[in-house]
């Protein structure tokens, strides 16, 4: 009885599954928190936590109460309005973004028509968030973590936000639920490989994860915008972060993967989706996981680089490409041959890039006293 007066209240059913979505997430964060430790110790040959409950599954929750209890500075010269709404500002729009992101055919809270237009432009508000924590706290180091913080997001902004263009293009829809329908046969990463390899690398940038963590990195400014909060507050700047990974993964799943359709069929149960969905997006998340294990951090002017010199003109032609495919009725495999193709040219600007800007890791020549 209860759950039917609440299926057929359309208010209260989004409610309360907007709710559940709201417990669900910092549960979530604690748990990704404990594995991305045992993920990156086992790659780094170490154990990772293993004091705190049976092999440190309890870290999360000690880590958790810790940070509720210890004591929230604001320093006396910082904006008070902008320093304390600064952490909603970040996290309250990934929420948002998650009420139109469908996990299968029946767990979601809203399938809107136009729900990858607004998952994008919902997303996007968490820059202001980021400078707003910079420019509140009053401190230089902040600020410049903040501009840099900034500078970054609204850079790899626009090729993120063109390959989902390139996906919409390709799907002719930007309802997700559809998307993924179109997908029953084929994923449509076999037709957008260089598409899927831009999803993945503006997703690091954007989660400021390695190689792009220059706003949030300690020896770069000091722990960026977030270095005056403390307790409450900066746990929120790190549940943001892992919502937005488990936003991107799950994104990256329905629209490139086959969400909950491929490889099975449309009439399987939903557990079954479940399952798919589950495996597919963890994919993702142990592949960011993985990426901050193993690779250095850019500087700043190569990773503005990357951005406008290399990844923008690629992600245009991606776009070029589906254009010509879609008004010329190309057949599907001329789409996976350009796009392949240009997913190799890709590859090897980004070799050669580097070593163009490597530097000899031992000096030819070292005399004594040199500060080499």
């Amino acid at each position: 009885m209860i759950a039917l007066a609440i299926s057929s209240n359309p208010w209260l059913d989004a409610l309360v599954r907007l709710g559940a979505v709201a417990v669900l997430l910092p549960l979530g964060v604690i748990w990704l928190t404990w594995l991305e430790r045992k993920v990156i110790g086992r790659l780094q040959q170490r154990l990772g936590p293993m004091r705190v409950g049976p092999y440190g599954i309890l870290q999360g929750i000690a880590d958790t109460i810790k940070l509720i209890t210890k004591e929230d500075l604001r320093p006396v010269t910082a904006d008070r309005w902008t320093f304390e709404l600064a952490p909603f500002v970040i996290v309250v729009p990934v929420i948002m973004a998650l009420v139109a992101l469908p996990f299968t055919a029946e767990i979601l809270i809203r399938n809107m028509t136009l729900g990858l237009f607004y998952i994008v432009a919902v997303s996007s508000l968490s820059i202001v968030g980021v400078i707003m924590a910079g420019w509140g706290s009053d401190n230089k180091y902040a600020l410049l973590g903040g501009v840099r913080a900034g500078a970054q997001l609204i850079s790899y902004e626009v090729p993120l936000v063109l390959t989902v263009v390139a996906i919409a293009m390709l799907g002719q829809t930007m309802n997700l639920a559809l998307i993924v329908a179109d997908q029953h046969r084929t994923p449509f990463i076999a037709y957008q490989p260089l598409g899927f390899i831009i999803f993945a690398i503006a997703g690091l940038a954007e989660l400021y994860r390695q190689p792009f963590d220059i706003p949030v990195a300690e020896s770069e400014v000091v722990g960026g915008a977030t270095v005056e909060y403390s307790g409450i507050r900066w746990s929120m700047f790190q549940l943001g972060e892992f919502a937005s990974l488990v936003l991107i993964s799950i994104l990256g799943s329905l629209i490139f993967l086959g969400g909950w359709t491929w490889p099975l069929s449309h009439n399987v149960g939903g557990w079954v989706q479940a399952a798919v969905m589950v495996v597919k997006t963890f994919t993702f998340i142990l592949a960011f996981m993985w990426m901050r294990a193993s690779l250095p951090r850019l500087r700043i002017d190569q990773l503005m680089s990357l951005c406008w010199q290399i990844l923008l003109p690629f992600t245009l032609l991606q776009i070029i490409i589906n254009g010509l495919a879609l008004v010329y009725n190309w057949p599907d495999w001329t789409l996976t041959l350009m796009s392949g193709s240009a997913a190799v040219a890709l590859v090897f600007v980004v070799y050669q890039a580097a070593r163009r800007s490597g530097v000899a890791l031992q000096p030819a020549a070292q005399s004594v006293g040199s500060v080499l």
